[in-house]
């Protein structure tokens, strides 16, 4: 479905970014997979999944909200591969507090992992999807994006901007065959939900239509389909893997 083709997937290393890993490289893409600032782990990834599907895999480390790390992603695509056919912008920080007790330090990490790193891969990369007559941008929001939660005032607001971000870039793009969408995950089992309370945790679960808590795969399954032809015509939306949860 992907053969050939070349993606990036930030935070890429665990979690829903390393589904979406493993799913976009059994279906045949190239990736160039980002982590923060664990060197090791990202290269272990790597080799991993070139070993598992056959295909290349490297990796551009560093801090998502600079500019800089996502200059050297796209540079990474070019000189290695002369293209660049997707970008999942999936890294993101979780840090709730309740209004009253946000720390300046927390506003502007969730606000630049969250945020401004979706702003700088959309601006390096978008000439290079141009520039092989189109692609995709895959944004990672969150239902909190949509219908906000208690103690979740800043994480919210950047899952909001992701989405603004989204519906702009798609106007801007379209015309240059360049697709631009937005996953909002509920409920997922990753390492982001492991220290939420039992009590909490229980809410959460009774909360959600479908009766169980999502797989980081079940995302990844969207991310497939907005990566591929299929999604040929599908262009600033936000799609719900929630399984039908209410907040």
């Amino acid at each position: 479905m992907l053969e050939g083709r070349v993606a990036i997937v930030t935070g890429g290393t665990r979690g829903i970014g390393l589904a979406i890993s493993r799913t976009l490289a059994a279906h045949g893409s190239n990736l160039i997979i980002g982590g923060h600032s664990d060197e090791a782990r990202a290269k272990q990834v790597a080799s991993e999944l070139a070993d598992e599907f056959g295909v290349a895999v490297l990796t551009a480390i560093g801090d998502v909200g600079d500019p800089a790390v996502a200059n050297f992603a796209a540079k990474v695509a070019f000189d290695e591969f002369r293209q660049l056919d997707i970008v999942v912008n999936n890294a993101g920080v979780l840090e709730d507090a309740l209004i009253g007790m946000i720390s300046n330090e927390s506003v502007e990490k969730v606000l630049s992992t969250n945020v401004k790193s979706v702003i700088n891969f959309t601006q390096s990369c978008a000439r290079l999807l141009a520039r092989g007559g189109g692609g995709s941008i895959i944004n990672v929001s969150s239902i909190i994006g949509r219908v906000g939660n208690s103690g979740q005032l800043v994480y919210g607001a950047s899952k909001a901007a992701v989405i603004g971000a989204t519906l702009s870039a798609a106007k801007e793009l379209a015309e240059k065959n360049v697709r631009v969408n937005t996953i909002a995950p509920g409920y997922i089992d990753t390492d982001m939900i492991a220290g939420i309370d039992a009590e909490t945790d229980q809410a959460r679960r009774d909360s959600i239509a479908m009766k169980r808590v999502g797989t980081p795969e079940d995302v990844a399954n969207v991310a497939l389909f907005l990566s591929s032809d299929l999604s040929s015509y599908v262009t600033g939306q936000v799609i719900g893997v929630d399984g039908g949860m209410l907040i």
